[in-house]
């Protein structure tokens, strides 16, 4: 293990000149403008720096590229160089990438090519796309930190286990069975118990669209990088939002399926062993319909035959089918909470919000207010289940170098461990609790079937992501709108509706508060400051209802695309 005794800063300086030394010294920019000057280092931006062809590339979708690689029209070899050169842009204006693995990733690529030349056929429904991946997963001869200084030159912290830079995760070895190019691993927040990326290795990785905000967390390095369209998808894992909030933040979709449905073994994790609530594995794109092609591969892979904890249940078409069916024939029923009465969202939030409702009316579709059991309750469940060890995984992680917890994790978890560990009568009851809550919570959802006049309960309910459509540094305040999904298990997806306007977007002065909590998050919206950034909210199904979800999700999102 690392000592404690150790210059924690020598060696995050050390490494932070590794990763940004790895990109080829071609791909390297003159000069970064500040902030200040360039706040949006998205679209016409970072597009100078690029060829015609490497724009024309990398600003396909993830569904129009395995069309190209699956006609031999477009190489892998082209593909991947031209995401390697653009995901180096990224980092050096948002710092989101942990580990780049570019001549590897060329080469694999190179293989791929060689293939399709030979067989004149795919080696798979991922072939020559390019995927990148959340610094959980693990990847041959690649380091895994997880943002831990004291996990650098180790295998999760420990030294002489044999796995170092040679173990790979399940869903590694899948991708590449599926003809995936895996090129880069992306930044998080230590501990990935934050809701922004910050680490002591790398810093503040920014939103791409208004670097004046955060990219969200704790995949939030995939939500910058897939925004500048460093990637075409990516993965990332979500105990409390960290699949969405980068999501929304950075104007993409974002599922977070229910535990037990995409393939988590084999990576690295926060609290392992804590079962109560689980994190889970999901993947983020700029279309719905990447995100159907990536999960109904992997599902192709029977990946409940080396994960076993994933459910025996491969990709459904007759549900995703059944969603639209009533859609088309405007039978569909959507529950809207508007809020959960715990923080009021922002102004840009709640316009999102009407438009998703005033444009779901008008196809036809029947539009209800959401009044299910106190979203408290589910919020105290997941705070409890958090801390059952008493902040002793995570502690014990930042002692392994004697680096100081970012203030953004702090103040959930402190100095030091509590030294307070939930005993197992305590979480029973947090269990028990849990299992009531979503048992009430289901059948609330049933009861709405006297209210749809469809025949069915609701079919899928939307809801805010966050109170915010973003937030600057250390401002995020409240994590309710997307760890209730959690504790409820439930599948969800995020959906990009808008962007703030200003002067649309206006404070509004008649606002009451319900709490100081909720007065504190209010005063945090600056229309000027806010001004462009992305704007989602996020649209809700029952458990293991991916396909559904996907396939509303891209319903929901064609319809506003269609009237933009």
């Amino acid at each position: 293990m690392t000592n404690k005794n150790t210059d924690w800063q020598g060696l995050a300086k050390s490494k932070l000149n590794a990763i940004n030394g790895s990109i080829p010294s071609k791909w390297r920019l003159s000069s970064i403008p500040s902030i200040e000057d360039q706040k949006d280092v998205t679209g016409t931006f970072v597009q100078k720096f690029l060829s015609e062809r490497e724009i024309e590339i990398t600003e396909t979708d993830a569904v129009g590229i395995v069309q190209k690689t699956s006609t031999g029209t477009w190489t892998a070899e082209e593909i991947a160089t031209a995401f390697c050169h653009r995901a180096s842009l990224a980092h050096q204006l948002t710092a989101c990438l942990h580990e780049t693995f570019f001549e590897a990733a060329i080469r694999d690529a190179k293989t791929l090519d060689k293939y399709y030349e030979h067989y004149k056929s795919p080696v798979g429904p991922l072939h020559g796309l390019p995927v990148s991946l959340k610094d959980q997963f693990h990847v041959k001869g690649v380091e895994t930190t997880m943002g831990y200084i004291g996990w650098i030159g180790t295998f999760m912290g420990r030294r002489g286990t044999g796995k170092e830079k040679v173990f790979e995760s399940e869903m590694v070895k899948e991708l590449r069975a599926l003809g995936a190019v895996l090129y880069c691993k992306t930044s998080v927040p230590h501990t990935l118990m934050s809701g922004e990326t910050v680490n002591n290795i790398i810093g503040y990785t920014t939103n791409p669209k208004n670097r004046h905000l955060s990219c969200g967390g704790s995949s939030g390095g995939e939500g910058a990088l897939i925004g500048l369209r460093g990637s075409p998808l990516g993965f990332g894992t979500d105990i409390g939002g960290s699949i969405r909030i980068p999501a929304a933040f950075n104007g993409l979709y974002g599922l977070r399926p229910s535990s037990g449905r995409l393939p988590y073994e084999g990576m690295a994790n926060s609290m392992d062993g804590q079962n109560s609530v689980l994190s889970v594995v999901g993947p983020l794109s700029h279309t719905a319909g990447s995100l159907i092609l990536v999960v109904k591969s992997l599902l192709s892979q029977q990946p409940w035959l080396h994960d076993p904890l994933v459910h025996e249940m491969p990709w459904r078409e007759d549900q995703a089918r059944q969603a639209l069916n009533p859609a088309q024939n405007a039978g569909l029923s959507f529950g809207v909470l508007k809020t959960d009465g715990i923080v009021t969202p922002h102004p840009p939030v709640q316009r999102a919000m009407l438009m998703a409702i005033e444009i779901l009316e008008k196809l036809g579709h029947k539009i209800i207010e959401w009044k299910p059991p106190s979203h408290q309750r589910g919020h105290d469940v997941i705070s409890k289940v958090w801390t059952y060890d008493g902040g002793e995984d995570l502690h014990g992680a930042l002692g392994l170098a004697g680096e100081p917890m970012v203030p953004q994790v702090a103040g959930l978890y402190g100095s030091g461990p509590t030294g307070k560990q939930s005993d197992a009568s305590e979480i029973a009851a947090t269990n028990v609790a849990k299992r009531e809550y979503q048992k009430d919570y289901m059948e609330y959802w049933n009861t709405t079937v006297v209210l749809t006049g469809t025949g069915r309960p609701v079919d899928a309910f939307l809801m805010p992501l966050a109170p915010f459509a973003a937030v600057c540094p250390n401002k995020y305040k409240y994590l309710g709108y997307s760890h209730i999904l959690n504790t409820l298990d439930y599948t969800s997806c995020t959906v990009p509706i808008t962007l703030v306007d200003k002067d649309v977007d206006v404070i509004d002065n008649n606002f009451k508060p319900v709490s100081k909590l909720d007065q504190s998050i209010a005063d945090d919206y600056d229309p000027e400051l806010y001004d462009g950034a992305h704007v989602a909210i996020q649209l809700v199904g029952r458990r293991l209802q991916e396909e559904k979800v996907l396939a509303l999700a891209d319903y929901l999102g064609k319809a506003i695309a269609e009237r933009q």
